[in-house]
């Protein structure tokens, strides 16, 4: 064995798939990094992986990173010189409802959309490209043709061959037993034969990255769980090239294997495993077997694939998968230990995923960003109440199914629910909420109508909340609303260089009068939006900023590293501040009742933020809007609020006041065009292709971050564009991800959508490239619904409503 350098650019713990992938890209970009793996190559998870490289995920960038990895597979073998074992066999997956039908066309669109050929099937057809199946009660198909899978050990090895061979230096047999630390940062590892220096670390360690993270104050929430599957003898005769089978309201997968089938499952209710820690001699090994958890899987799929019943069984394998809290996995740098970056949590899907996040990773370390938007995978997207081990056990036993159980819209998780909750929950519940869950808050969707329980009925049509949440919306552009949208993420900044950080990351000009409020973008130096929020001016060195309760670690991540070296100051008080917004035509007057303070029109106006008395408490009542109505947004020290909230429920009887949800909130936004941070932005979207220029201030002193970027965009063409729709028809539905059409050419995808009750359809916002001009048609489970284009928000485009 070789011995262990004392330095290395990078250093690698963990050598299953997603390690000696980032080993191979690192190396394929110039950095020398050392692998060290406390056994051997694949040992933890990636050895049992059943090998599917399927490429259609969820988003277009992870989409992006499962295409790079097949076709990194698809070409190791000649780089490496040795196999890897794949092969493109194409995947069917099938639905045995109408629904499940809706969905897979659905996921058909989107395939187009991102550059993947998908070929829906009659049962007929599927039968032809799969003759095992049982096609009797199967409503159709969409077969994926450059679907493939591989050999989970050869690929890993193929890509160890091919990062050796390009300076990598991976070490067996070696654990490391700690990180070494200097001036807050991550500098290398602690190993049981000495220790090793480097620029960076990456933490890989599968089922292991948790606790190992945990014991440096690094939130890695993943927890594992039994994943089962059965291999039978060789069956004489069976075909060599059958695409690989996904039926999905069965939760099986089927693949030819060597002339065998492979049967594995993502059932409804998982077992966790490893509570207590993972043995330390764990390696290779497999977990008892359990033929009564597994039987009624295997009868679903001797029904589905008749050949089983007679078909010996070779092997019944059990192993362990770790999982996430919302089954997508971990990348990035660990916001609480700069220096330390993770790639861990794959869901059993890390054979497809390795490959593109091993690049990913391997330009983040570099580059200093991973060369597109990962917010949906980004390590930042969690809270530190999320590594709680009960809550990754409780939340497990339902992750795994997600993988196969139906994708409704608006659909939430049933597990792990109650961990955050505003002080205003019990009265929320008592007047009919139903609530939704984000980053682990309880939070208002819908108020049901009288005699109507508070629980979705989930569906591709309009669901069962579609009359409440009309009612909500309607209150607020005719009346007065209340939302609680206590889940804001809160900092509090302060001291001698809290403006000129703020400034210095903000597009918009902070300095502003105090008492005064600021929308504004924070950018990268790309141009990219990281942060859509506000900030509020409390003091001549004193200010409140506001964000998304599901960006929260993210954005608090993006302020601490400016603010190092500075006077400056930030603290977290989300929990201090209950939030109640008070929207709509008649807030002013309910707001009057409540308050000796002057809110005319004249005294408080548009983007005041001031602390006023009401009830008993002292509120900061900031005038602002996220719904395109006169409105304030109510900051309340969290023990006064349930007394506000009781006045003003009070106090708005007689105007009209109705408790809205989220749902609402959505659709009220939408109709005023305004975007959502993680939909409509992200980092790779810069304010101008946004439509949000208005924000910038390009001639403050002192400039910006992402300035430059911008100056060489304002005098180009935009290549994409924000850009706002309304359907034509009325009984339309849209989600997200609908391909957009203009002149019979596909040219974006919608982002977000709701229906707008009050301009009567759907309405949405799209990314879009090119000219605007042009017929325009949004694709929606394969049927095209005439849409109208806008640049300018279809409703109140002067914004009379909020300024008067």
């Amino acid at each position: 064995m070789s011995p262990l350098p004392a330095r290395a650019d990078v250093v690698i713990i963990g050598g299953g798939i997603a390690g000696c992938s980032i080993a191979y890209h690192l190396a394929l970009r110039g950095v020398q990094p050392l692998l060290l793996e406390r056994r051997q190559l694949t040992c933890g998870t990636t050895w049992h992986a059943a090998g599917l490289v399927g490429q259609l995920r969820a988003t277009l960038n992870l989409t992006r990173l499962a295409q790079y990895s097949a076709k990194l597979y698809e070409s190791l073998k000649q780089e490496a010189g040795r196999e890897t074992g794949y092969r493109r066999t194409g995947s069917i997956s099938v639905a045995t409802t109408a629904d499940r039908m809706i969905e897979l066309r659905r996921q058909a669109a989107m395939a187009g959309l991102f550059g993947l050929p998908a070929e829906e099937l009659t049962p007929a057809q599927l039968k032809e490209r799969h003759p095992l199946v049982n096609v009797d009660d199967i409503a159709g198909g969409i077969f994926l043709p450059t679907d493939g899978q591989t050999d989970p050990v050869d690929t890993t090895q193929a890509l160890a061959t091919a990062a050796r061979m390009r300076g990598a230096t991976i070490l067996e047999n070696c654990k490391v037993t700690g990180l070494i630390r200097e001036g807050g940062r991550a500098v290398g590892v602690l190993t049981d034969q000495g220790e090793v220096r480097a620029r960076a670390v990456v933490l890989a360690a599968g089922m292991w990255s948790r606790d190992f993270a945990a014991e440096h104050g690094v939130v890695v929430p993943l927890h594992a769980a039994e994943h089962f599957y059965i291999v039978t003898e060789a069956i004489p005769g069976l075909p060599r090239e059958l695409p690989v089978l996904r039926d999905t309201d069965n939760c099986i997968y089927v693949k030819e294997d060597a002339g065998k089938l492979l049967l594995g499952c993502f059932e409804p209710n998982a077992k966790p495993w490893g509570m207590n820690g993972i043995p330390e001699d764990f390696c290779f090994d497999q977990l008892p077997e359990d033929l009564d958890h597994f039987q009624p899987i295997l009868d679903r799929a001797i029904h589905r694939l008749p050949i089983f019943a007679n078909a010996p069984i070779r092997l019944f394998f059990n192993g362990p998968e770790s999982f996430t809290p919302d089954v997508r996995y971990i990348l990035g740098e660990a916001p609480e230990l700069p220096g330390l970056f993770v790639a861990a949590g794959f869901n059993s899907i890390g054979i497809q995923s390795a490959g593109g996040a091993g690049k990913a990773m391997a330009d983040w370390i570099i580059d200093g960003h991973p060369g597109m938007d990962l917010a949906d995978v980004d390590i930042r997207r969690f809270s530190a109440f999320q590594s709680n081990k009960t809550y990754l056990h409780d939340r497990t036993t339902e992750s795994l199914g997600l993988l196969y159980a139906m994708h409704w819209p608006f659909r939430q998780n049933e597990t792990a629910r109650g961990a955050r909750r505003s002080i205003l929950h019990d009265r929320l519940a008592a007047r009919g909420a139903c609530f939704g869950e984000v980053a682990g808050w309880e939070r208002a969707n819908w108020f049901a109508l009288d005699g109507q329980a508070p629980v979705y009925e989930y569906s591709y049509a309009q669901q069962n909340w579609f009359a409440a949440s009309a009612r909500e919306h309607r209150a607020v552009r005719e009346a007065v609303g209340l939302f609680d949208q206590s889940s804001f993420a809160k900092y509090l900044v302060q001291g001698r260089d809290a403006l000129a950080v703020l400034n210095r990351l903000s597009t918009a000009d902070i300095d502003t009068p105090v008492d005064r409020v600021v929308y504004t973008q924070w950018l990268n130096e790309r141009g990219g939006i990281e942060a859509d929020l506000t900030i509020a001016r409390t003091g001549t060195n004193r200010f409140l900023v506001v964000t998304a309760a599901a960006t929260q670690a993210h954005d608090l991540q993006h302020l601490e590293r400016a603010a190092e070296g500075h006077d400056c100051v930030v603290t977290d008080v989300t929990s201090a501040y209950a939030t109640l917004s008070l929207m709509g035509p008649r807030a002013r007057d309910v707001l009057a009742s409540l308050t000796p303070a002057d809110v005319s029109g004249a005294a408080f106006r548009f983007r005041d933020s001031r602390e006023i008395e009401l009830g008993y408490a002292r509120v900061r009542a900031t005038r602002i809007t996220y719904v395109g109505e006169l409105g304030w947004e109510l900051y309340i020290p969290t023990e006064f609020a349930p007394d506000v909230f009781d006045r003003i429920m009070e106090s708005g009887a007689p105007h009209g006041l109705q408790l809205c949800g989220y749902h609402a909130l959505n659709s009220l936004r939408l109709e005023k065009g305004y975007r959502h941070w993680g939909h409509d932005i992200d980092s790779d979207t810069t304010p101008l292709q946004a439509g949000l220029g208005f924000t910038i201030a390009w001639d403050k002193p002192g400039g910006f971050v992402g300035r430059a970027a911008l100056l060489q965009q304002k005098d180009g063409p935009l290549t994409h564009r924000v850009v706002q729709f309304r359907l034509d028809d009325p009984e339309a539905v849209l989600f997200h991800d609908e391909p957009i059409w203009r002149d019979g050419v596909r040219v974006g995808r919608v982002t977000s959508a709701m229906h707008g009750h009050t301009l009567g359809s759907a309405v949405a916002l799209g990314l879009v490239e090119g000219p605007i001009e042009g017929r325009y048609e949004i694709e929606a489970a394969g049927v095209r619904f005439p849409a109208t284009a806008s640049l300018s928000p279809f409703y109140d485009p002067r914004n009379r409503r909020i300024t008067g």
